[in-house]
C-alpha cells in the first residue's frame, strides 16, 4: 500500500527532506506543508546578503519551483499547521483543512526569543528569523539610519556587519561581559570585538536592556544604567526557542525541543522530528543536545529519509556551523563539552584558530578564515585521535601533518 509522508515545515530540512525521499526511491505521496508563502529557501543569506541586495527570494530557493511538481511533491504553502491527532494520524490547520499522514516529519524550526519588557510593542523592532523578516529590515538600513542590536549572538554580529557595511551607524548591547558569551571562547570573543570596533560597530557589553523608547516608533533603547541608546530601528538578537508546541499538545515528549534518535524518529514510529526543531542525540559526545544549523539539518533529513526509505543510515557527521562577517569566514566544528584545554593557533591580523581539547582529544575547532584548522580539526574530532597541544599553538607546523603525524 503507498504510503503518505506530510512534513510540516518547508525549510532546510522540511525541504531537504522531501527532495531525498524521492533520490532514495520512496514512491509515496509526499506533502510539504510550509507555514510561509514562499518556496523553501536558505536562511543564513537573509543577515547578509539580502540586507545588502545581492540575494532576493529566487536566488536563495533550495530547489527551483518547478522540481517538486516534476518530482510529484505536493507543496503547499502558507499552511499553518494547529493540532496533529495521533490517534487519527491527522494534522489540522488554520484554514479549516486537514491532512491525513501515514508518517509525520515535524520540521518546524526555531522562533526568535522576544522581548518582555516596556516597549516591546514599539514599531521598528524586528527579530530575524524569516524572508519578511529580512525584507521589513531592508528597508531601514539607510546610509546615516542608526541601528541598535540587542544581543551579541551570531546572527546580531552578522547584521551589524551588514548593516555597517550599507553606511548605518551601529551599536551592538549584549548583557554578558563578553559578545558571544554563550557559543565561543573568549579568545574568539575578544578576536571579534576588535574586529567589529575596527569597523566603526560601537560594542557595548555588561549592558542589560530595560526598555525601548519611542511615540510610536523606536528611538531610543534604555539601558538598566540608565543610559539611551539612540536609535531608528533595533534587532532582537537573543536567541531562539524550538516551535514544539504542537508536539507538546500531541503528547510527544520534548526537552529543549521534540526528542528523537539516531533516526530522527519520536517516540511515536509514525512521528519524526529534524531540524531546529529537535533533541537529537550526539554519540561523539555521549549526550543528547538541539542544534540550531543548516549542516544538522542536512543531516537529519539524511537520517529521517534513509529511515523512511528502508535505506542503511547515513554515516554520522561531526557538527559544523559558518558565520560570515565582514570578510571574515568563521567555521566551527564539535561541539566544546567539557574541555579542560584551551589552544590558540595565531593566523594572520584576519585569522585565528582556538582548538577546545579534552584528554589531549579535541572536542571543537573554531577557525576564522583558517580553512585547514577547519578541516584538520574536523577530522581529529571525527578521529579522536590524541594530540599534542604544542603542536597545535605552533603556526609552523602544517594542519596536515598534525592529523596524518
Amino acid at each position: 500500500m503507498s504510503k503518505r509522508v506530510l512534513i510540516l515545515g518547508a525549510g532546510h530540512a522540511g525541504g531537504t527532506a522531501a527532495a531525498l525521499l524521492r533520490q532514495y526511491g520512496f514512491a509515496g505521496e509526499i506533502v510539504l506543508a510550509g507555514d510561509e508563502p514562499l518556496i523553501p529557501y536558505q536562511r543564513p543569506p537573509l543577515s547578509k546578503a539580502w540586507l545588502k541586495g545581492e540575494a532576493d527570494a529566487e536566488s536563495l530557493e533550495l530547489k527551483p519551483a518547478e522540481f517538486y511538481p516534476e518530482h510529484d511533491i505536493d507543496l503547499r504553502l502558507s499552511m499553518v499547521a494547529v493540532r496533529i491527532n495521533r490517534q487519527a494520524k491527522t494534522v489540522s490547520f488554520v484554514d479549516g483543512e486537514t491532512l491525513t499522514y501515514d508518517i509525520l516529519i515535524i520540521a518546524t524550526g526555531a522562533r526568535a526569543r522576544w522581548l518582555d519588557i516596556p516597549g516591546a510593542d514599539l514599531q521598528g523592532l524586528v527579530s530575524l528569523r524569516s524572508a519578511g523578516d529580512a525584507e521589513k529590515l531592508k528597508g531601514a538600513l539607510t546610509p546615516g539610519s542608526k541601528l541598535a542590536v540587542v544581543g551579541g549572538g551570531y546572527v546580531g554580529l552578522e547584521v551589524a556587519a551588514s548593516a555597517k557595511a550599507l553606511g548605518c551607524e551601529v551599536t551592538v548591547i549584549e548583557r554578558e561581559a563578553r559578545l558571544l558569551a554563550r557559543v565561543a571562547s573568549a579568545p574568539l570573543s575578544e578576536f571579534y570585538a576588535a574586529q567589529h570596533r575596527s569597523h566603526g560597530v560601537e560594542i557595548l557589553t555588561g549592558a542589560s536592556v530595560a526598555g525601548f523608547e519611542g511615540d510610536g516608533r523606536v528611538s531610543a533603547v534604555m539601558l538598566a544604567d540608565g543610559r539611551k541608546i539612540a536609535c531608528d530601528t533595533a534587532v532582537i538578537g537573543v536567541g531562539g526557542m524550538a516551535n514544539v508546541e504542537l508536539a507538546k499538545d500531541a503528547g510527544l515528549a520534548c526537552a529543549d525541543g521534540i526528542i528523537v534518535d539516531l533516526t530522527g524518529k519520536t517516540a511515536d514510529p509514525a512521528i519524526y522530528a529534524i531540524g531546529d526543531v529537535s533533541h537529537r542525540p550526539l554519540p561523539l559526545y555521549v549526550r543528547d543536545m538541539r542544534l540550531e544549523s543548516v549542516p544538522n539539518a542536512l543531516e537529519q533529513a539524511k537520517q529521517a529519509a534513509s529511515d523512511i526509505a528502508g535505506r542503511a543510515p547515513p554515516a554520522p557527521e561531526v557538527p559544523w556551523f559558518w558565520s560570515d562577517q565582514f570578510d571574515l569566514k568563521l567555521q566551527i566544528a564539535g561541539v566544546a563539552f567539557d574541555a579542560d584545554t584551551l589552544v590558540v593557533r595565531p593566523g594572520g591580523p584576519n585569522a585565528i584558530a582556538v582548538f577546545h581539547l579534552k584528554g589531549g582529544r579535541i572536542q571543537a575547532v573554531e577557525a576564522v578564515n583558517s580553512p585547514a584548522e577547519f578541516m584538520g580539526g574536523r577530522v581529529l574530532i571525527g578521529s579522536q585521535k590524541v594530540v599534542d597541544s604544542a603542536l597545535l599553538a605552533d603556526a609552523s607546523v602544517a594542519m596536515k601533518a598534525i592529523v596524518t603525524g
